[in-house]
């Protein structure tokens, strides 16, 4: 490795990796505490090449059917796709981060993904990226405010533009463009966050901790609103086929699966965040009318959540 042991300012890109394991820590916890039966199984892997991870997967629970909360720590030669991000001389990177992704039973709890991450080069290259989502198997716009109004409470802790400008990018990326449809509600997300200085720095890396932050208590509002509800087989019918547009997006679209493969990473990990069943029907067709229906009408870009 041609990286020195510090990032270009006073913050140590190990401590930036300390902080996000800390997190990955904390959100178990608070998830483990709200299902109340499972608990995390926990894998240490190593990469071929520098660096590892730790995998945590949760399931068959109260609450949660399948779910996972990764650390990752990885450092290497510069993968060729991200060359037209970085400076033409890097050659070496650095990344580190924290995914979630929960695939709870009850259908009238929604499906969530949060990443953070840091990454830098041997050039001085360096930027951090993120976000937060949510994927309802049955829209509930009341609940999708309360969502979207809690992420932009933390954007605005930080700048009054960041929420405005990451919904719209989040409605972009999280976009199933062969079906014409959101992957779900959206919510916030960055990329390519690049510090000016120490100070900038300081204040994006303050912002994506204040983002992980807000992971655990977003969504426990939304499990407690859904987790006892009753649901029908019908119900359940149509999460696994909403669950296939999550699998659609993640194995064609996902910047971070693609990452994953291309650099050599755990592919079980990588891997974690498909649910465990899931359905394909040709032509599927919603009844006129009925809850499928507004559900599918509600997922599309440009919907102002925090006032709908």
């Amino acid at each position: 490795m041609t990286l020195d042991n510090h990032s270009p300012v006073g913050i140590s890109k190990w401590q930036i990796a300390d902080a996000f394991a800390e997190k990955q820590d904390q959100i178990c916890k608070a998830l483990e505490e709200a299902d109340g039966k499972a608990h995390f199984r926990e894998d240490l892997w190593k990469r071929e090449g520098g660096g590892g991870g730790r995998t945590r997967v949760i399931a068959n629970g109260n609450v949660f059917e399948k779910g996972g909360v990764n650390t990752s720590t990885v450092y290497g030669p510069l993968p060729k796709y991200l060359g037209n991000h970085v400076n033409p001389e890097a050659t070496e990177f650095f990344a580190t981060g924290i995914s979630i992704v929960i695939h709870p039973s009850n259908p009238h709890v929604p499906i969530i993904h949060m990443n953070v991450r840091y990454f830098e080069s041997d050039r001085g290259d360096k930027w951090f990226g993120g976000g937060i989502d949510l994927t309802p198997i049955y829209v509930v716009p009341e609940q999708a405010k309360l969502f979207h109004r809690a992420l932009k409470e933390v954007c605005d802790r930080f700048d009054p533009t960041y929420y405005t400008e990451f919904s719209r990018q989040a409605d972009d990326y999280f976009f199933i463009s062969h079906r014409n449809e959101t992957r779900g509600i959206g919510g916030i997300f960055f990329d390519y966050l690049r510090p000016a200085d120490e100070q900038s720095f300081e204040k994006l890396f303050a912002f994506v901790l204040a983002v992980a932050d807000t992971f655990a208590p977003i969504y426990l509002e939304q499990v407690s609103a859904g987790r006892d509800l009753p649901y029908s087989e019908s119900e359940k019918h149509w999460q696994t086929i909403r669950r296939g547009r999550y699998v659609e997006f993640n194995l064609v679209y996902d910047k971070g699966t693609r990452f994953g493969l291309e650099t050599n990473g755990r592919t079980e990990s990588i891997l974690m965040s498909l649910p465990p069943e899931v359905r394909w029907e040709y032509d599927h067709k919603c009844l006129s009318g009925s809850r499928e229906e507004e559900t599918l009408s509600w997922l599309r870009k440009g919907v102002n959540w925090v006032d709908v």
